[in-house]
């Protein structure tokens, strides 16, 4: 199978994912600055998760490269990650309206965690079923690193959300960090 369809059907649901989250920040009754201050704490959820998505998104271009034929493996390891990826507007519009209380961040990790260990399932499939060239295996394995580092973070501000949500936000903005930039290591693979 052709994995333009693959990335077709993947950057639609990133779209949609963006404008849901966009589309549950809702419009203040009246025009001074003063109705705009509730709406912080929604407002910095939503930036918190559009820049995940975004990460996602470039990481998972960048990864789909390196696919050469899909499997039926990496069709539902895609589906599985993007499944998560689609509750993300939901984890994000309910710590915003609840200024990040506690259990709101607490289900906003777990959605995070279960979103990097799929991405590192649709990862480790993509190597399975596509033969990868000495650089290509390098990017891979700098990308698992940074998938480790990311589930370790995500499941440290589980329980520490209980303790501070502050904390929990340090360690999603350390994450963010990590992945911002997608790894160059498969471009240059690829150009070989």
């Amino acid at each position: 199978m052709n994995k333009t369809r693959l990335e077709a059907f993947s950057d639609g649901v990133f779209a949609i994912i963006i404008t849901i989250m966009v589309l549950e920040i809702r419009i203040p009754t009246g025009a001074g600055w003063d109705v705009l201050q509730p709406l912080i704490p929604t407002i910095i959820s939503y930036i918190l998760s559009f820049i995940f998505v975004g990460i996602y998104w470039g990481n998972h271009h960048h990864m789909l490269h390196a696919v050469k034929k899909v499997s039926s493996g990496i069709i539902w390891a895609n589906m599985s990650l993007l499944f998560c990826l689609s509750l993300i507007p939901f984890a994000t519009g309910w710590m915003g309206e609840n200024h990040f209380a506690t259990n709101t961040v607490i289900v906003y990790s777990i959605l995070l965690l279960l979103c990097g260990i799929t991405y590192t399932i649709l990862q480790l499939t993509i190597q399975r079923c596509t033969p990868m060239s000495p650089k290509m295996k390098i990017a891979f394995s700098n990308m698992r690193k940074k998938g480790i580092i990311s589930v370790i973070c995500y499941s440290s501000a589980i329980p520490l959300a209980y303790i501070n949500t502050i904390i929990s936000g340090l360690l999603f903005f350390l994450v963010s960090i990590i992945w911002i930039i997608p790894d160059k290591g498969i471009e240059h693979a690829i150009e070989e």
